[in-house]
């Protein structure tokens, strides 16, 4: 399993919400689980138990600090299939390279 997952703080007292997101990226990463993070969201790869329990760790890492706390979702359930958070990125760059591999 995939996912895509971005967290943040609502309702705080200031406008940045950095420090909260790396204390949710902080879980993630110690999670042991292959991650990378960008811009707009984390992806983390494993099974099912694992990466919802480890989002469900980076929400509360959140909620420490926010009276509420906005989560997005995306996943991409492919049982049998390991390795797709740089699978997918390769397969996409072979076409741009005219390389259908």
């Amino acid at each position: 399993m995939l996912i895509a997952f971005s967290v943040s703080p609502l309702g705080g007292d200031s406008d940045s919400v950095a420090k909260a997101v790396a204390e949710a990226v902080r879980v993630v990463r110690d999670s042991g689980l292959p991650n990378e993070t960008n811009a707009m969201f984390t992806l983390v790869e494993g099974d099912w138990d694992e990466v919802m329990a480890v989002v469900k760790r980076a929400t509360e890492a959140i909620q420490s600090t926010a009276p509420r706390v906005s989560l997005v979702l995306k996943a991409d359930i492919r049982p049998g299939f390991t390795g797709q958070l740089t699978a997918k990125v390769a397969r996409v760059e072979a076409h741009l390279n005219n390389d259908p591999t």
